[in-house]
């Protein structure tokens, strides 16, 4: 059985659905990809035990504290190749950022290639099926673009700020309607 909670955030509703006791996903209102890949009836279970933790991580991590992703069972449901993309999300530091291309370029390590799409990764952050929690919101282009957050720009500025990353360098893409 699939269970499901909600969770009141600075950065608004967020939908936190977990399975046999795991959190498979956790998603912002009106995201991209919202409840994707799920096909299984879900039923709310405010006290399932892992939603609870969920929950308790994220109060964590919005009154500042620096929760780590260790203290929850995460099982993404995605592709090997995506699912190596969210891992090397998860080893991102709270506060920092990193682009996609040295994301291309660890994956492509790890695959023992020379290299690797930035595009195919761009994809598989953009599919993170764990927002927040799998810290995809600390990917930016090469050249300090903000693009590419499945919950819009706005809460990918209101999560970095939150985390008091250094935003001088960054800039919105001309096609968003995302303001600092």
């Amino acid at each position: 059985m699939i269970y499901k909670t909600f969770y009141k955030s600075p950065v608004g509703e967020i939908l936190i659905v977990s399975k046999d006791n795991k959190l498979i996903g956790l998603w912002l209102e009106g995201q991209k990809y919202y409840l994707a890949n799920l096909k299984e009836e879900i039923k709310e279970k405010d006290d399932e035990e892992i939603l609870v933790k969920v929950k308790n991580w994220l109060d964590k991590y919005f009154n500042g504290e620096k929760p780590k992703i260790s203290e929850l069972d995460l099982a993404p449901i995605g592709s090997n190749f995506a699912k190596n993309v969210w891992k090397q999300l998860c080893k991102i530091p709270y506060g920092e950022l990193t682009t996609y291309g040295e994301i291309a370029r660890k994956i492509a390590k790890k695959m023992n290639k020379n290299t690797m799409s930035a595009q195919a990764v761009g994809g598989a952050v953009g599919h993170n099926p764990i927002s927040i929690i799998i810290p995809c919101h600390r990917v930016v282009g090469t050249n300090g673009n903000l693009t590419g957050y499945a919950g819009g720009i706005d809460k990918k500025i209101m999560l970095l700020e939150h985390e008091k990353v250094d935003m001088t360098k960054l800039y919105i893409p001309k096609n968003s309607t995302a303001l600092f």
